[in-house]
């Protein structure tokens, strides 16, 4: 079988399921497992959001969408030499990856019949059906039902440790320029890590919100998350908005209880989701993990 992917966390799945090398193009954002990068990159953003901060890449993202109807491109010619057997792809955003309404388009000039997966979840649930879809599709049922035993099994060593202890109230924002309440999957992680969300829903879309809204909340501790962003990226962002984000959680950053987040262990809907469960947990209550040289915990700076 041949793989295409053009979404980051199926990407992760498919390594994750033991596919790799049946994977044979991947998108512009594909950048883990390291081996999938050398790959050919079937999609492109209709600009370049290198340099970009929050406000500038927000601006781009809506002429793109008024002028174009899409964030991305996919190279259709590409795809056609590549031969696929199955592509992969989402419809939870439009804004985030490749939307399967231009995959179907692009998949439907090609000269041979194509099978097109839809991996679309809203929750941690839905994150864990889209693995064994994944392997259903690659014909590996097993070993989708294995590692979504496993992950779940993760995910209750976390809640053992977490469930007696006091909840704190978390504001985590997705985006900064505008401010963004998270969603999907997101809010339950934060749950999920023993603390409470105090804005947005799981299982619905992120929301744009403003400042003023969110004067008032002063969580326990703030997290910064902006989609897309590695921590360097995240970091200079936050520097920019500093004023605004003391305004919202002064008390969370005066008592060193605010940090920035890799959005790659958040925002994808990929098995790399727990291990940002399991950072959560150990940020919001230290006290209950012991020193660890588990990679997750350096996804995040304070």
């Amino acid at each position: 079988m041949r793989i295409v992917s053009l979404l980051g966390s199926a990407t992760e799945i498919v390594f994750e399921l033991g596919l790799g090398e049946s994977l044979v193009g991947i998108s512009h954002e594909c950048d883990y497992p390291p081996q999938a990068t050398s790959l050919p990159r079937v999609s492109r953003p209709r600009f370049d959001p290198s340099g970009l901060d929050s406000g500038e890449i927000d601006a781009a993202v809506r002429h793109s969408m008024l002028e174009h109807g899409s964030v991305y491109e996919v190279d259709t010619r590409l795809l056609e030499s590549l031969r696929p057997d199955l592509v992969l792809t989402q419809a939870v955003c439009e804004v985030c990856a490749v939307p399967t309404g231009s995959v179907e388009a692009a998949v439907a000039e090609l000269s041979r019949s194509v099978e097109v997966a839809s991996l679309d979840s809203h929750t941690l649930d839905g994150i864990f059906f889209t693995i064994e879809q994944v392997a259903e599709a690659g014909d590996v049922p097993n070993r989708g039902i294995e590692t979504v035993s496993c992950l779940r099994e993760r995910l209750w060593t976390v809640a053992r440790a977490v469930v007696s202890e006091a909840i704190p109230g978390v504001l985590l924002l997705e985006w900064l320029d505008p401010p963004f309440a998270p969603g999907h999957w997101v809010p339950e992680m934060v749950d999920r890590a023993g603390g409470r969300n105090l804005i947005g829903r799981v299982g619905l879309r992120s929301a744009e919100t403003d400042w003023g809204l969110l004067a008032p909340m002063d969580p326990d501790v703030l997290l910064i998350e902006p989609c897309g962003f590695d921590l360097d990226r995240a970091h200079l962002d936050a520097e920019r908005m500093r004023t605004r984000l003391e305004n919202v959680a002064y008390r969370a950053m005066r008592e060193r209880r605010a940090w920035l987040l890799d959005s790659a262990w958040f925002s994808r809907s990929g098995p790399r989701v727990v291990a940002g469960i399991e950072t959560l947990a150990r940020l919001l209550h230290p006290h209950r993990f012991p020193e660890s040289a588990d990679p997750a915990v350096a996804r995040a700076w304070r």
